[in-house]
């Protein structure tokens, strides 16, 4: 009788157990809950029938059906782990009007304060850096949320229909047009392992145009191309994590507004960043950015100083950042951007424009621009002679020859960023002051290659867009914005004064949607609204014309209608 008591009482300790395992197993699952039956219900019935005897072989098919249990309880555990560490956000592509910022793919910071908002810049289209900064496409990046992929790789997009009338500007007409726009762009971010992350990006857009991926809805109904917009590995020491090291085309690692670069341009070589997080009472963080971005490969005669056989940038930025208050925050950067062979930009937008363009960089395709380019720059161009009965006639053929910048590029660049908490979670505000120098304003002007001699068939002639002044060789970026871009129901609102002389900077990469790109007076009003959580709705105005003169203003809209996933 005890031994059958014994039986008994170890089947009903297995039955239990398995009945736990199995619990855990559907908690572990997130299984649906059992209905929540009522104590009448449950209750047994008057006359129950006598259980059956329990037997050997029942005890044995419990003990294996509790060990097929555990084995699943473990497998479902080791699926959670692999879960917990794949990374839920990271960063991508989709700039900014400002991104100001982002190299590519950096972890997100753990807190929104400034000085996290500095940490990475090329990091995120998550973070919430710069989201009063610069420019609507950098907002939109702070916005898209990082969807769990396939194991440890992260995706993320956008889409973005925009209507864009122009009117005003010159007196003929001429920048008179309305269109239609649309961007896509598709991120995917992978963690390799504790110390590598690589990512790229795909977006729409001009392949020629480095600072814009709109495609304009035009070409009777052709597809739309889609380029690389984004591709790089990124290396953080695990013994030294303060190093971050990155590779290929990636996000700016450096704070900018685009007084100075566009958000939608992704520089191209190596950048280095050495950050600290510091626990004083008022310096919160310092850090140190290095790059080096080759942009073409010189050949033949593109380059006048024939020890140069790489178009190259060379650039630097220290950061830090400033607890002024329980409230108010101060973000200041310092940097200088060193342009080495910019004449071969000049030579490639030059030659963009003629019928037959033809250039002699490996590998580099005629460059185009958002808009107007407007530093000082010399351009030969030869046309074919015809004689005929001792008549010479121009034969209409004209290709040009050489186009040079009258300066060099050596800008010194200077930002400060206020924020200042309000009280009110959806109405902070920030300002932003940038302040650009080029101190080789002219310096190219002893380069300068004098016209070819004429022959008997080709006539050359040099022409000079307007005469080169160093005196007129600074950019001003006074920005201000209330609001954020968060939850369902948010606004913001801002304004930006943009003041940049004709050689500021290099007009080519910064702001593709001002009146020109330097030797400019330009006015920015932006609001947008956040729908919902993936969708964003946007109104931008441009109201600018050219220094010096009294052309009217002319008057650009934006309306955006933005989906994020």
């Amino acid at each position: 009788m005890k031994a059958n008591n014994r039986i008994l009482f170890t089947a009903l300790m297995l039955a239990a157990l398995t009945a736990g395992a199995w619990a855990q197993t559907e908690t572990a699952s997130n299984a649906t809950p059992a209905k929540d039956y009522s104590p009448a219900a449950a209750a047994p019935a008057p006359n129950p029938t006598p259980a059956p005897a329990v037997t050997v072989s029942d005890i044995q098919e419990l003990k294996a059906a509790l060990a097929a249990q555990q084995q699943q309880i473990q497998a479902l555990k080791a699926q959670l782990a692999s879960k917990d560490q794949s990374p839920t956000q990271s960063q991508s592509a989709v700039s900014s009007e400002t991104q100001p910022t982002g190299v590519v793919a950096s972890n997100l910071p753990a807190s929104n304060s400034p000085a996290t908002v500095a940490t990475n810049l090329q990091e995120t289209p998550t973070t919430k850096t710069g989201q009063n900064a610069g420019s609507s496409d950098e907002r939109i990046r702070n916005l898209e949320r990082q969807i769990q992929g396939i194991g440890p790789i992260s995706f993320s997009g956008d889409v973005r229909l925009r209507a864009e009338p122009f009117f005003g500007g010159p007196a003929d007409e001429s920048l008179d047009r309305a269109r239609a726009r649309v961007r896509a762009r598709f991120n995917a971010i992978a963690d390799l392992g504790e110390q590598f992350r690589a990512g790229l990006t795909l977006a729409s857009g001009d392949i020629n145009d480095p600072t814009s991926t709109n495609q304009t809805l035009t070409g009777f109904y052709t597809r739309k191309a889609v380029a690389l917009d984004q591709a790089f590995v990124e290396f953080k020491p695990k013994d030294f994590k303060a190093l971050t090291l990155t590779g290929g085309k990636f996000r700016y690692p450096w704070y900018n507004t685009e007084l100075t670069w566009d958000k939608d341009l992704n520089p191209e070589g190596a950048a280095e960043t050495l950050a600290f997080n510091l626990n004083t009472p008022v310096l919160k963080r310092f850090a140190l950015i290095g790059f080096q971005l080759p942009f073409a490969e010189l050949a033949g005669t593109a380059s006048t100083d024939k020890r140069i056989t790489q178009a190259i940038t060379y650039g630097g930025q220290l950061q830090t950042t400033w607890q002024l208050g329980r409230q108010v925050t101060l973000s200041a950067y310092t940097g200088y951007y060193d342009y080495r062979g910019s004449d071969a930009i000049a030579l490639a937008l030059a030659r963009a424009g003629t019928k037959n363009p033809q250039t002699p960089f490996t590998g580099l395709l005629p460059l185009g621009v958002g808009n107007p380019v407007q530093d000082s720059t010399y351009t030969t161009t030869a046309t074919n002679i015809v004689t005929v009965g001792g008549t010479a006639y121009p034969t209409g053929v004209t290709n040009i020859t050489n186009a040079q910048f009258a300066s060099k590029f050596g800008l010194f660049d200077s930002i400060a960023r206020l924020d200042i908490d309000t009280g009110h979670a959806r109405a902070p505000i920030s300002f932003i002051g940038d302040y650009v120098q080029n101190t080789e304003a002219c310096g190219n002007l002893p380069n300068i290659v004098a016209d070819p001699k004429n022959t008997s068939t080709l006539t050359y002639k040099q022409t000079l867009n307007s005469p080169c002044n160093s005196h007129y060789r600074r950019g001003y970026w006074l920005e201000g914005t209330v609001g954020r871009l968060e939850k369902k129901g948010d606004l913001q609102f801002g304004y930006a004064r943009i003041y940049i002389e004709r050689e500021a900077v290099l007009g080519n990469f910064n702001y593709s949607d001002i009146r020109q790109g330097t030797n400019v007076s330009q006015h920015r009003f932006t609001s947008f609204y956040q729908l919902d959580k993936s969708v964003q709705l946007g109104f931008t105005a441009l109201v600018g014309r050219p220094l010096g003169t009294t052309e009217p203003w002319l008057t650009r809209l934006q309306f955006d209608t933005i989906y994020i996933f």
